[in-house]
């Protein structure tokens, strides 16, 4: 695997981690309850949501395999989500080392969302999911402040 692509990814696991870690020092009932202000999802929801990206964009259009994206009800605490992130971990290795040579090279990727294949790099796609994970990092850390939280730093670059 690309020595940068895999650091780079660790430090998405480390703020990952330092997310995750906080989560579990939410009270179950908090960690799964739906918030209004977002869509009445739960941080769960949304950490869920996140692997389901990760598998989706990589691991099906990427890679072009069929994977089935778990429900939030199949993963019911901090404790799940973090095997369900190992899950993820295994796949963009895979990805990593599929397209350790081809970066930069776009290439076309069938999605089923879309009607017509994508022309994208497999940097666009590691990119693409990264990028999405931290947006909704934010979220969850908003919805914890909503249910009576402070929230922790969980920034790649923690003080």
């Amino acid at each position: 695997m690309d020595p940068a692509f895999s650091q780079q990814y660790d430090l998405v696991r480390g703020a990952r981690a330092a997310l995750l870690r906080y989560c579990a020092t939410l009270s179950p009932a908090h960690f799964v309850a739906p918030v209004a202000a977002f869509n009445h999802s739960s941080i769960r929801d949304l950490l869920v949501h996140v692997a389901g990206c990760y598998q989706a964009w990589l691991g099906e259009v990427g890679l072009g395999r069929a994977l089935l994206r778990p429900q939030p009800a199949q993963v019911p605490d901090v404790a799940a989500v973090r095997v369900l992130f190992a899950d993820v971990d295994a796949l963009v290795r895979e990805f990593g080392q599929h397209f350790a040579s081809q970066w930069l090279t776009p290439q076309r990727f069938d999605s089923p969302r879309h009607p017509a294949p994508l022309q994208l790099s497999p940097l666009q796609l590691f990119t693409h999911v990264i990028t999405h994970e931290f947006h909704h990092k934010g979220q969850a850390l908003s919805m914890s402040r909503q249910l009576g939280y402070v929230p922790v730093d969980t920034d790649v670059i923690r003080t």
